[in-house]
């Protein structure tokens, strides 16, 4: 008798989407640092204050450039060897930032980005390898729980950023470390680490990066322990439709669209919120931390359920609840700049973020054959990741130059837009695939 317990004919389904998960966790650890302090350190750096964000923007399109060819690495090689090589541009990047700090250098901060760009797309594709794992039946709940993992770095990578945020003035005080430093990034650089009383401790961040050098090359541990499915098992015999005929499928271009909106509204909120709360608002950096922690937790935590909601009430009822979300945060964040109104906006917007990103990924899965995963993954990542580069260059020019409240505002009419797609898949008969929650075409005429 077949043990009940075991819901998939795929041999180590539960383990491999547990390692999966904690991938995901690791992942999300480092890149949720970078993204919630990446604003900061380019408000350091750069000479114009509006290009604060220009990191964070060139990080997605970067992302967006990895995307494709990361699919076809993925697809020649397995997707162990792409993880590994994402997470080994993820520590070089780390390294090549906090050298960037020690140097004062915007430009180098620029090219520690773009390897972090590599790292993110690869981070992205956890989701899809999870649907690889998982029988066709349990596919939502396994990407649900994948992205679900993130939820340990809302505790994990905050922690790191408040702890080491400050600290590396302290540990130029060590002679190794400082003639360490020295030796890689020139020679002065502990003699500049005087703490001046009033003024940000010198060298701000740069041991973060360090720290977080460390965590891809754990990150490449777990994944070598996943098991993935064999590459002769993923060969075909031609390539199957053209990627004109996939992406013009009404419910490619809707999870197109959701993943879009779900980042980019997220990615804007995220990226302005550091800089309205500190520079606009008068909150301190701890502050926007605390923020940040809970930001990530309402992106990650939904995750557990996520899945189930989508099986028993349709992806596209899912998608639209996101919407909802994302509209919440926008009209919170428009009415204050309060501690209360930075969190119930910033878990909003996570909230809404999850719905729209875990349903758009399983919308989407349901939308290309196998043999053209690869690239209907890939160009799927590559759109949207463009999209959220824009969004999050737009966050630091529109935050120096109009404020919180009218970001939030812009982005009401983005959010509508994406309603109308959604209702137009869910209410038009034969507009896409059965079973993702709207009617059935009209059976045909005898």
């Amino acid at each position: 008798m077949a043990d009940s317990s075991e819901p998939t004919g795929k041999p180590g389904m539960k383990k491999n989407v547990a390692l999966l998960a904690l991938c995901q966790a690791l992942f999300n650890s480092s890149t949720g640092v970078v993204l919630s302090v990446s604003a900061l350190v380019g408000l350091a750096l750069a000479s114009d204050k509006s290009l604060a964000t220009l990191p964070q923007a060139l990080q997605w399109e970067a992302t967006a450039a990895f995307s494709i060819p990361l699919a076809m690495m993925m697809r020649r090689f397995g997707r162990r060897t792409g993880f590994i090589f994402g997470a080994l541009m993820g520590s070089l990047g780390a390294i090549i930032a906090a050298a960037a700090i020690f140097q004062g250098s915007f430009e180098l901060y620029l090219v520690a980005i773009i390897f972090f760009g590599a790292y993110t797309i690869s981070g992205q594709t956890y989701r899809f390898a999870a649907a690889d794992v998982a029988d066709e039946k349990w596919q939502s709940i396994a990407i649900s729980l994948v992205v679900g993992g993130g939820v340990l770095a809302a505790f994990i990578g905050p922690e790191i950023s408040k702890w080491t945020h400050d600290v590396s003035s302290l540990w130029l005080g060590n002679e190794t470390f400082a003639k360490a430093i020295e030796f890689i990034c020139g020679p002065g650089i502990a003699a500049s680490a005087t703490v001046t009383p009033g003024q940000n401790p010198p060298y701000q961040f740069a041991s973060t990066f360090i720290v977080l050098a460390f965590l891809p090359i754990l990150l490449i541990f777990m994944v070598s322990l996943v098991g993935f499915p064999k590459q002769e098992q993923q060969k075909f015999e031609n390539s199957g439709r053209s990627m004109g005929e996939v992406i013009r499928q009404p419910g490619y271009v809707v999870a197109v669209l959701c993943a879009v909106i779900g980042w980019g509204v997220m990615v804007l909120m995220m990226a302005a919120t550091p800089l309205a709360m500190v520079k606009e608002y008068g909150h301190t950096f701890v502050d926007s931390a605390f923020i940040a922690q809970w930001h990530m937790f309402g992106m990650f935590a939904p995750s557990f359920f996520t899945g189930s909601l989508i099986k028993k009430f349709g992806v596209l009822n899912v998608l639209l609840a996101g919407l909802v979300l994302s509209s919440m945060a926008a009209l919170i964040g428009m009415s204050g700049g309060t501690m209360q109104h930075f969190w119930f906006a910033n878990v909003c917007v996570g909230c809404g973020w999850n719905f729209l990103f875990v349903g758009a990924t399983h919308l989407l899965t349901k939308m290309y054959r196998p043999e053209e995963k690869a690239k209907a993954q890939g160009m799927n990542d590559f759109m949207v990741f463009q999209s959220v580069a824009a969004f999050s260059l737009s966050a630091g020019l529109l935050q120096n130059s109009v404020g919180w409240t009218t970001i939030c505002m812009i982005l009401l009419p983005c959010i509508a837009i994406v309603f109308v797609a959604v209702f137009y898949l869910k209410f038009t008969p034969g507009a896409a695939p059965p079973g993702i929650g709207r009617p059935a075409a009209p059976a045909a005429a005898e």
